[in-house]
């Protein structure tokens, strides 16, 4: 079968936004129940707008993996949210990044390279397989995932973490927690556990920059990885909004480090902030430490209320804000004419494995 040649993305690139989204939403009707397009939070809203399914990263995938008439899975967010929907689909079902250059820094700071050599280094001291349970947050290559899967260990989101931690120790009495150290500390700091027996591992320094005392004390080895739009909001900025508004309610991600999570008054993934201030009555007020779209978003639905963004600079998921309209219209385009830009797929037996740690995880929540 000869194919019509593929729609050219840098001639999407000389439209005016108008003729982009016209040319969406009607190839949106044309493909039909066959593509479904998802939207995480994050997502900027002119593309958010055309999502058929709203959330975070693993609410999207499993929403999309029941969605079995799709044969197309549009994801627009970012790599490793991709790879989710790809292990958590049908093989039948073809998962698309509109952009492949929409990555994560945070789930980069953990490569699975590092995180085998720290495996290896950590069986120099203990037993690794009885020892330490390895746990991996959402927010991470496939590759991570399955290296989970293969260790006994599992996958935990913003929302669960602390509930997957006490799973965790459950099974061995220790955690390797990666990539976020900072969803670790806050995690583990509200289950109890004193900042002295949680050490952090970093990579680039011979044996992760720690003795064999500090292993061996630690209840919880946190990976050095970090959210860039996070570790912006400051405890200053909590401060001063106290300051210039008495009452309001400060609620940041728990990306955020322990000492901004420890002054706002309560910590929670997109989905838990965005439920919190939607059953807030009218004329309340809110700070939101989060990235900038989402407190955008809720501002626009909520203006009976008084939402504020909790950092005074611009904290966006700049991966994210590659997928434009440009690049979902150039992906829905070329699939009007069989051809499958972008596709993610992640290799059979790392998807087994994968799914292996989703599942437990699953399994506890």
């Amino acid at each position: 079968m000869n194919l019509p040649p593929p729609v050219s993305l840098d001639s999407l690139y000389l439209l005016a936004d108008q003729e982009l989204e016209a040319r969406i939403q009607a190839a949106k009707r044309e493909l039909g129940g066959r593509c479904l397009i998802l939207g995480h939070h994050y997502q900027r809203q002119e593309v958010y707008r055309f999502a058929d399914l709203t959330g975070d990263s693993l609410k999207l995938a499993r929403l999309a993996s029941q969605r079995t008439e799709a044969e197309y899975i549009v994801f627009c967010g970012v790599h490793f949210m991709a790879e989710v929907a790809d292990i958590l689909s049908a093989p039948r079902q073809t998962v698309i990044l509109p952009d492949l250059a929409a990555g994560c820094s945070m789930a980069d700071m953990a490569d699975l390279p590092a995180v085998q050599q720290a495996w290896r280094t950590l069986g120099d001291w203990l037993d690794c397989e009885r020892q330490i349970t390895p746990l991996t947050y959402v927010n991470s290559t496939a590759d991570l995932k399955a290296f989970c899967g293969l260790h006994g260990g599992a996958v935990c989101t913003s929302s669960n973490a602390e509930k997957l931690l006490q799973w965790a120790f459950s099974q061995r009495e220790k955690v390797l927690f990666f990539p976020d150290q900072h969803l670790g500390r806050n995690s583990g700091y509200r289950l109890g556990i004193p900042l002295e027996e949680m050490v952090l591992w970093q990579p680039s320094l011979p044996n992760g920059g720690l003795s064999r005392a500090q292993v061996e004390k630690a209840r919880i080895i946190l990976w050095e990885g970090f959210c860039s739009v996070h570790t912006l909001f400051q405890p200053v900025h909590v401060q001063q909004f106290r300051q210039r508004h008495p009452g309001i309610q400060v609620m940041v991600h728990p990306e955020c480090t322990l000492e901004v999570c420890q002054l706002a008054d309560a910590q929670g993934s997109t989905e838990q902030i965005q439920a919190a201030v939607r059953a807030a009555p009218a004329g309340s007020q809110w700070a939101i430490g989060t990235e900038l779209n989402l407190v955008n978003r809720l501002k626009s639905e909520m203006p009976e209320k008084e939402i504020h963004f909790l950092c005074p600079t611009l904290c966006l998921c700049a991966t994210m804000f590659r997928i434009d309209l440009a690049h979902l219209c150039w992906v829905l385009e070329n699939l009007l004419q069989d051809h499958v830009i972008n596709r993610i797929h992640v290799p059979p037996r790392e998807a087994e494995a994968a799914r292996l740690a989703l599942e437990r995880m699953l399994n506890v929540v």
